[in-house]
């Protein structure tokens, strides 16, 4: 299992980024949370097969019909310690 850590920056808050984004990994089958940053962008942690990470990746930067996402930044994360995905409470 990989995990991978996204911040999407964009106008990706206020437009249902967050339930897209668990909706997207629930169907790829992958575990882990997303939730709004302080800052105006959204952080996501899923964890899976490197191919369905792949695919959120792509979906991330689709995002829901009202966001306009300018960046997907990736990096190595850990993996979350549960088997479903979840939102987060932003952490402000």
């Amino acid at each position: 299992m990989t995990a991978r850590r996204y911040i999407v920056e964009g106008r990706v808050q206020g437009v249902g980024f967050r339930y897209f984004v668990v909706r997207e990994a629930q169907a790829l089958g992958l575990s882990g949370w997303v939730r709004n940053m302080a800052d105006g962008r959204v952080e996501v942690l899923a964890a899976g097969d490197d191919s369905a990470l792949e695919v959120l990746a792509g979906r991330l930067w689709e995002g829901p019909r009202s966001a306009r996402v300018s960046a997907v930044g990736v990096s190595d994360g850990d993996a979350p310690g549960w088997t479903d995905f979840r939102i987060l409470p932003t952490p402000w």
